[in-house]
């Protein structure tokens, strides 16, 4: 940063993590050209330091930490700290501050990011998690202004906590995790898969096999969401891979087919020039050569 002081004030940006709400309303820069006296902050409130360069040194409840490049620290409801930067190689940090309250209450529910960050009031330690490039990002938003940056910025806020909160344990796994998708949208899945990676082999029975449904049930389950029938889809997806081996000049109009599931050259020929109105052979002449 070449100024020494950057700071975003009253934002009252808000996000939300599983139930809890994280209000953010200061986010700052400061190069520290003069000591900050004691202080700490009130019900439900939590400050974010971030040391990208520079010294100091870090009073937190009566005990001294160094304040070297990369050293994130946590202060939380009524932590008291103070910072004296060096007079030779002065500190500069990032400050966010957050303000916290419950949206709603969960009985028994996992220990989340959340919930993690709101128990723990003082953290201090080296970052193991690159959040200065998210703060960086942050501030680039935050200048800018470019569109969909409130929705950056709150991706970005939601990421930070994330991270802090990593920063805090060694590789734990979440107790949370993505519930499956129902049945319908795997259904939708599967039909998507075969014809992405099965197009040349797929059959109609064999796409009701693994949809578990009937021949005729699968053929209404296609045309009802694609628009389009079992044979068109196949179609469609054999062709679209017949342009890319065309633009290929060492695959062979045989091979083509071959790797097509074609009967025969002349079956494949047929059916491109059905569905294109030109040849294969005039097609790749005509991208090759052109």
């Amino acid at each position: 940063m070449s100024t020494d002081k950057i700071a975003y004030t009253d934002l009252n940006i808000q996000t939300t993590i599983d139930n809890i709400s994280f209000q953010v309303l200061n986010i700052v820069y400061e190069r520290f050209n003069r000591p900050m006296p004691k202080h700490s902050h009130g019900n439900t409130s939590y400050e974010l330091h971030y040391i990208p360069s520079g010294h100091g040194i870090v009073t937190i409840d009566g005990k001294s930490y160094d304040a070297k490049p990369g050293v994130l620290y946590m202060t939380g409801p009524h932590v008291e700290h103070e910072q004296i930067p060096s007079k030779d190689d002065p500190m500069e940090e990032y400050c966010i501050y957050f303000k916290l309250s419950k949206t709603t209450s969960k009985n028994s529910a996992p220990e989340t990011a959340a919930s993690i960050f709101s128990k723990t009031h003082f953290w201090y330690g080296k970052d193991s998690q690159n959040l200065l490039e998210i703060i960086t990002q942050l501030f680039f938003e935050l200048e800018n202004k470019y569109t969909g940056y409130m929705i950056q910025v709150e991706a970005l806020l939601q990421q930070c906590i994330v991270k802090i909160v990593r920063n805090y344990e060694t590789h734990k796994i979440s107790d949370s995790h993505f519930s499956h998708t129902n049945l319908v949208d795997s259904k939708y899945l599967i039909v998507e898969e075969s014809f992405l990676y099965d197009y040349e082999s797929i059959t109609l029975e064999g796409l009701a096999d693994r949809l578990g449904l009937g021949i005729r049930q699968t053929e209404r389950f296609i045309k009802e969401y694609y628009g389009k029938t079992f044979t068109q889809k196949k179609t469609e997806a054999r062709m679209s891979m017949a342009k890319i081996f065309l633009n290929d000049k060492d695959i062979s109009i045989s091979e083509i087919a071959k790797r097509l599931n074609y009967s025969s050259v002349e079956h494949f020929a047929y059916a491109f020039k059905k569905y294109y109105g030109i040849s294969a052979r005039d097609y790749r002449k005509q991208e090759l050569y052109s």
